[in-house]
């Protein structure tokens, strides 16, 4: 079972994390974490290239194409291994993310970043995907309040709305196995949402 977190940067997806991995301890269901960018050596390495603020001059291509040859390490090295083995997979993004950072917001578009994504994820798609729902400033505002904030957290806010935007325009195009959590609920609510979401498919 492959599930995949979406949302804007500073949606909560961290914070639910934590109560899913003690939940799912409790049910006792073998289970890993992962993220992206990263998940594996070589991914956290292209993940600090992606995120450094010194690489203010990285083109959107580039970018994309970052994005994707980190996912396709991930998949080939921990994800496809640890579903073979029978093992859920829950991964903090995953290709919405890429079709709405760099597909939608940096304007490559949707199909163009799909398929250099196909590419790289060998046919594993997520059997379910949770959108955390948020306004984009809120967001925004509560991930920045915490740190300095990393690359793609310091663009304009126009860029973050243009990023939620392009994710409400994915969930319609792809509606099949994505549900939306209103991630605008406090932390007990938005879990209560992702637990219910997860024991549908479990």
């Amino acid at each position: 079972m492959f599930i995949t977190l979406e949302g804007p940067d500073g949606s909560g997806k961290s914070t639910i994390v934590k109560l899913l991995s003690k939940y799912l301890e409790e049910k006792k269901i073998d289970f890993i974490f992962t993220r992206e960018p990263g998940g594996t050596p070589i991914g956290e390495d292209i993940r600090d290239i992606i995120l450094n603020n010194k690489n203010i001059h990285m083109s959107p291509r580039t970018e994309a194409l970052l994005y994707a040859a980190s996912r396709s390490q991930h998949i080939s090295e921990k994800i496809k291994p640890a579903l073979e083995e029978g093992k859920v997979v829950i991964c903090e993004r995953f290709v919405l993310s890429s079709l709405a950072y760099q597909g939608v917001a940096r304007g490559l578009g949707i199909e163009d970043v799909k398929s250099i994504n196909d590419f790289a994820i060998e046919g594993v798609n997520p059997d379910l995907t949770l959108f955390f729902d948020v306004d984009p400033i809120y967001a925004l505002n509560r991930k920045t309040n915490k740190k300095e904030g990393d690359r793609l957290e310091k663009e304009g806010l126009n860029f973050h709305k243009e990023v939620y935007d392009g994710y409400k325009e994915l969930i319609s195009m792809y509606p099949e196995n994505i549900k939306v959590i209103d991630a605008s609920k406090s932390v007990k609510e938005t879990f209560e949402q992702v637990r219910k979401e997860i024991e549908n498919i479990l």
